[in-house]
């Protein structure tokens, strides 16, 4: 059975030592987010989620949700872990305290993912859509709708879900079938069939509240016809408790590849009561704070099952005895010596190892980021963060994802054989890592976001926000002669960057296939170099800590730089590979009539 321990260490240096989180005591609101009540949050909630839901994750994929008449049970010890969860005062986190809520940091929250997706991914999925309904009711909901509704959202005593995908409409929302009629009473009657509804139906909570995207009788074609409503499971009462039963039933669950104890539902809905949510055709724009905040957070979850996988690997590696070390016996008493002697193996652990603990870097960096765009007092830093987030959005959910699938792979290889089996947990790690290039806009599509949208954006402003200071980081550590050889292989990659913006950029005006062709390369090549920038980052401070004397933390440091030169050395260089597939060009793509295929 695999094993979490939660980088409690690795995340507090990030915290307290690289980012500064003690700049978030200072924002409007965040007054009482001390960096020591952070720590104590992140240490309660990485002994959570090794105590109470690692422990279910097996039981969660072998047994999975069950779906009888409509009803779905959800895996043995959910229920109870999900009362616990609420118990403990975990859904209120980072939600606002006229609400119930805690009031504290989103990049707390971006901590809490991580561990609860390296833990058990199924289970945070239900707490997960219900933080993005909330988010969404937050900004475009009425206040009577908020009345009736966010106080349970936060407490968790009722959960939330997302219902954007039709059986014939997918990534383009436009063509939804789903309509809303208005009722004469301010509500309207919603009828259609939303599939692949993460959490649509389970028995956690007393009531589900589902955030539908329809279309009214007046609504003009495409996503500028799209309304969202929210329709409950149970319509309130007057006194807040589920009252009669709405028109939406779950016809089925999703039998899948990973996820298992999450409920993947088909929803029908049949002249079930829904209420607007913001103005008539402009639901797009409020469910896009549902999506983005779950790409942002779908990319924490590959961050989690590559963590969750490379721990397992490394402690594998090291009781796993197989031959001699070619330098000669490591261990001489036994028969064999550990795998992790062999440089194959420790290729594998070390690229694990070092794009973790920087994809960790980066997501925490943005988390941060998001609470300076939403709480500092200045309008102008507020836009900054906004920039950066918003051009880091599909950078994060597609490149987290796509390491984490290849993490999780790495990782299984480690074990040989044993990896492939069920005991080992291995395997499990692989097949709930796979989603997560999927669900919420596959990673094309975040690609074809990044060049589309983000890269033109305002002539290139959201790519100013990030490749400034990266440049700035560069052209100081290269005047040091001891950090040069860490600058030196990040300003190459840079560079890259630099030169396949502006190619894509010319070739894409006169040639939209260009940009299609580049995309997915050219996203990676940013998701190399945003943590290669975080690597630079994290070795120029252990070396200063190293310098001081260490204060007690000599090997963490020491640790930190090696890993850090590996980066560099050996992961960072295929962004040049990526750059050589852009300059190709989108012929080889094209080329190839369809009919061919």
């Amino acid at each position: 059975m695999p094993t979490y321990k939660a980088p409690v260490d690795d995340v507090k240096f990030l915290l307290n030592e690289l980012l500064d989180v003690e700049q978030l005591c200072k924002l409007p609101g965040y007054e009482e987010a001390t960096p020591d009540l952070i720590n104590t949050i992140v240490e309660e909630g990485g002994r959570f989620c090794e105590e109470v839901l690692a422990p279910l994750n097996q039981v969660g994929d072998s047994v999975g949700c069950t779906y009888e008449n409509g009803v779905v049970t959800t895996p043995p010890g959910f229920k109870a872990a999900y009362k616990q969860f609420c118990e403990g005062g975990w859904p209120a986190l980072a939600c606002a305290t006229e609400y119930g809520g805690q009031g504290l940091p989103a990049m707390v929250r971006t901590v809490l993912e991580e561990f609860m997706c390296a833990s058990n991914q199924s289970f945070g999925m239900y707490p997960g859509l219900t933080h993005g309904a909330y988010h969404a009711l937050d900004e475009y909901g009425s206040d009577e709708l908020k009345a009736t509704y966010m106080e349970k959202l936060v407490s968790g005593q009722w959960s939330g879900t997302m219902c954007l995908t039709e059986a014939h409409a997918g990534t383009d929302l436009g063509i939804i079938t789903t309509k809303a009629v208005p009722a004469g009473d301010g509500a309207y009657h919603v009828t259609g069939q939303k599939i692949f509804i993460s959490a649509g139906e389970h028995d956690l909570t007393e009531n589900i509240v589902h955030l539908v995207l329809a279309k009214l009788p007046d609504a003009p074609p495409g996503t500028k016809g799209i309304s969202l409503f929210i329709v409950p499971k149970f319509l309130p009462t007057e006194d807040g408790k589920p009252g009669t039963k709405n028109g939406v039933t779950c016809g089925s669950i999703e039998h899948k590849m990973g996820i298992k104890g999450s409920a993947t539902c088909v929803l029908n809905f049949d002249n079930a009561k829904g209420f607007l949510v913001g103005d008539a055709h402009k639901g797009m724009r409020a469910m896009f704070v549902m999506m983005n905040g779950a790409r942002l957070a779908v990319g924490i979850q590959g961050l989690g099952l590559a963590d969750v996988a490379y721990q397992n690997a490394v402690a594998y590696a090291k009781e796993r005895l197989q031959g001699r070390a070619l330098t000669g016996a490591k261990n001489p008493a036994g028969p064999a010596d550990p795998i992790i002697e062999h440089p194959a193996v420790r290729t594998g652990l070390m690229k694990m190892k070092a794009l973790n603990e920087g994809m960790r870097a980066l997501a925490i960096w943005i988390g941060i980021a998001i609470d300076v765009e939403q709480k500092h007092p200045d309008p102008d830093v507020r836009a900054a963060h906004l920039d950066l987030v918003a051009l880091m959005t599909p950078v994060i959910k597609a490149f987290m994802t796509d390491i984490g699938h290849e993490n999780t792979n790495i990782a299984m290889q480690t074990l040989g054989g044993h990896g492939y089996v069920r005991e080992y947990g291995m395997e499990q790690f692989v097949r709930d890592a796979r989603i997560g290039q999927i669900y919420e806009g596959t990673n094309a599509v975040q690609a074809m976001d990044l060049v589309g949208r983000k890269m033109p954006e305002g002539m290139g402003r959201l790519l100013r926000r990030f490749f400034h200071p990266v440049n700035e980081l560069i052209e100081q550590s290269m005047a040091d002669a001891e950090m040069k050889e860490f600058a030196e292989p990040l300003q190459m990659a840079f560079g890259r960057l630099q030169q396949v913006t502006q190619l894509v950029a010319s070739k894409a005006m006169g040639n939209p296939d260009e940009a299609g062709a580049a995309a997915e390369d050219y996203l990676a090549i940013m998701g190399y170099v945003a943590v290669g920038y975080m690597w630079l980052r994290m070795i120029k401070l252990s070396r200063e800590k190293l310098a001081a004397g260490g204060n007690g933390k000599a090997t963490f440091y020491e640790t930190k730089v090696i890993t850090g030169r590996y980066y560099m050395t050996k992961v960072l260089p295929q962004v040049h590979a990526h750059a050589a597939r852009i300059a190709a060009g989108s012929a080889p793509v094209m080329a190839l009539a369809a009919d061919a295929f």
